[in-house]
């Protein structure tokens, strides 16, 4: 089974899937050119980057915030943490919320590490560090963004 069967093909709303930190205001769905035609289409993302993008948005988006769409549970609580000083006990509320959100997601067959760990060139930026394992899956995805306290 091919991972664009088991995990299906989304529209691409992030650009940066390795470390992205926020959605880019203003832009959000990317076109790409069609190299027979020349004609633009939308860009799709597909298998582990399919994934990263859905874990991106969900811990992107505060929880609760897709309520009147019928997701009352869909998001993370990691916007909980804005305005809050870089200590131990915020890192580790920031990894319990990082843990809640990953248990949402039904493509998540087990979480390895997750790692909350200061910046060390800007100090209210957290560098959160997920590895998992997927459904259908025997290889470990690795997935890194900063979250700014500030």
């Amino acid at each position: 089974m091919s991972d664009n069967t088991r995990w299906g093909a989304d529209l691409r709303l992030l650009d940066n899937l390795l470390q992205q930190n926020d959605l880019d205001v203003g832009k959000d769905l990317f076109v790409t050119e069609r190299l027979e035609t020349g004609q633009s289409d939308l860009e799709t993302v597909v298998a582990d980057d399919n994934l990263k993008q859905a874990l991106l948005l969900r811990f992107l988006t505060r929880r609760g915030e897709l309520e009147p769409l019928g997701h009352p549970t869909y998001g993370s609580r990691l916007f909980d943490l804005l305005g809050e000083r870089n200590t131990l006990a915020n890192r580790n509320r920031a990894k319990l919320y990082v843990l809640e959100a990953l248990a949402m997601e039904p493509r998540v067959a087990e979480v390895l590490r997750v790692t909350v760990e200061t910046n060390r060139a800007e100090p209210t930026q957290i560098d959160i560090s997920v590895s998992l394992r997927p459904i259908y899956a025997d290889t470990v995805l690795n997935l890194v963004f900063p979250f700014f306290l500030e």
